[in-house]
């Protein structure tokens, strides 16, 4: 009994590294699922009409389209960053639906693009599937689009690269 009482007393008083459960670099890698249901997430802005700063960025940048901002679980910024696994998805369309562009950003962590604060880009089906090019590669990425999406968001840099919640 001594001894199983000792014994209980040493491995509570050791120190193991093993119990840290933080993580030093987390990383939330996006897949088809982490975009479904989007329509259902909590929409933070409803843009309608052409909007200048978007320029040929986006189609249909006329009177007529109407874009939705939707943010998963509503996530804000954190001391004025957001946390890796945030997800945004804007969809812009016309009432019929011969533009239905939907695209979104992630932040995926992991020093993925560390000069952008981490933010993956992605071209979406009207599904929230992740759409591919004519060569069957996924249409996501840092530089998606000849780094057009990155390009434009770098205006935002100030506010985590987000122009809806600034």
């Amino acid at each position: 009994m001594l001894f199983t009482a000792g014994s209980l007393f040493i491995s509570s008083c050791s120190n193991d590294d093993d119990d840290d459960d933080t993580v030093a670099n987390p990383e939330y890698i996006a897949t088809d699922a982490s975009f479904a249901n989007f329509t259902s997430w909590v929409l933070e802005a409803e843009q309608n009409g052409p909007d200048p700063a978007l320029g040929p960025a986006h189609q249909g940048n006329d009177s007529t389209v109407t874009r939705h901002i939707y943010f998963k679980d509503g996530q804000d910024a954190v001391n004025g960053l957001y946390p890796v696994g945030t997800r945004i998805v804007k969809q812009s369309n016309n009432p019929d639906l011969s533009i239905n562009e939907v695209t979104a950003m992630v932040k995926r962590g992991n020093n993925f693009d560390a000069a952008n604060n981490d933010w993956e880009y992605f071209v979406l089906m009207p599904d929230g599937t992740i759409a591919t090019d004519g060569d069957g590669n996924p249409m996501r990425g840092a530089k998606l689009l000849g780094g057009m999406c990155l390009g434009c968001h770098t205006a935002a840099s100030g506010s985590d690269y987000i122009f809806t919640k600034n």
